[in-house]
């Protein structure tokens, strides 16, 4: 596996974020034209995950082979099995079971949320509480150090999460209902991604084979629930784009990038540049379906932006680990 940067790890988890800001939308989409729950769209989207990402795997090892053959050949070296660049190995260890299993439970519980609250509310209060988690995981658990500038995002992405989500930051509607019932479930969402952020962290030596599998894992995990809904879409060609997008770019893409980042830059970094996903989903919300800001909830998004940007720069300038 090559060496990944601090600037490089920065710039990959800015990438994933924002592929993840869309995947909210998408699964909202879903939900109207497809005819499918939060449990189905999870599962569609690891399996399809999975597929995307093993396909261009296959594709990535099989360029790598050919050009180690070619320089071989000019060079007249005998090239053995183990040089050549080769595909994950597929057994399942507890690391890839463990990662599976967590993403099954907050991914679900995002949708779900999604489907109670709302895009912008599902997802800011989800990636709002995921590095409070994370910095105090990783502190106590993985023994990384919280520096000054990580507690300066924490703080300005709390008070982002409060203007976001107070009782009036949707004009003309109380917190209450259903959307009591979406913040709770994107809290067990955050608490499940914060898991899944530090266990990642912790064994990040195969980030590709760590995605590949968790996806497989996950997939695994809601088929049967998936079954029982009725798995299938609605015919159309938009939910089978909805989905082949959703398993394209918020996942293959945007966790490959993610995994790959945990093995530069400490959890809570991490953590916190993914905020970036808060405030491209709460600005599509209000764009794609009407969801309504107040002024203090644009307050609470420029907090957040304030809490991605400051830590993503930092990372980007220096090589040390915050």
């Amino acid at each position: 596996m090559s060496h990944v940067s601090a600037r490089r790890g920065a710039f990959y988890v800015s990438v994933a974020a924002t592929a993840w800001g869309t995947g909210g939308a998408a699964g909202s989409l879903l939900f109207q034209t497809g005819g499918l729950g939060p449990v189905d769209v999870s599962f569609w989207r690891y399996l399809l995950g999975a597929a995307f990402l093993y396909v261009t795997t296959r594709l990535a090892s099989t360029a790598v082979r050919r050009a180690a053959v070619r320089r071989a050949a000019v060079r007249s070296v005998v090239v053995r099995p183990g040089d050549l660049g080769g595909l994950p190995r597929g057994r399942l260890d507890r690391r890839v079971l463990v990662v599976g299993v967590g993403m099954a439970v907050y991914q679900t519980a995002y949708f779900g949320a999604i489907a109670q609250s709302g895009v912008a509310i599902a997802t800011v209060v989800t990636m709002g509480a995921t590095p409070v988690v994370t910095a105090l995981g990783s502190r106590f658990l993985l023994g990384e150090r919280i520096g000054r500038t990580a507690l300066a995002a924490l703080a300005a992405a709390l008070g982002g999460l409060l203007l976001l989500t107070g009782e009036n930051a949707l004009s003309g509607e109380s917190v209450g209902g259903g959307r009591a019932a979406g913040i709770v479930l994107a809290l067990v969402s955050a608490a499940g991604y914060a898991g899944v952020t530090l266990y990642s962290r912790h064994h990040s030596d195969d980030p590709q084979r760590t995605a590949m599998g968790g996806f497989a894992v996950a997939a695994a995990c809601l088929a049967p629930f998936a079954l029982v809904d009725g798995v299938l879409p609605a015919a159309g060609v938009t939910p089978v784009a909805l989905l082949l997008y959703l398993g394209a770019v918020p996942t293959a893409l945007a966790y490959g990038l993610f995994f790959r980042a945990l093995t530069a830059l400490n959890a809570t970094t991490v953590s916190i540049i993914s905020l970036g996903e808060a405030v491209s989903a709460a600005v599509l919300g209000v764009v794609l379906f009407g969801e309504r800001l107040t002024p203090m909830a644009w307050c609470g998004c420029a907090l957040l932006l304030a809490a991605v940007v400051v830590p993503a720069v930092r990372a980007g300038c220096t090589t040390e680990k915050d």
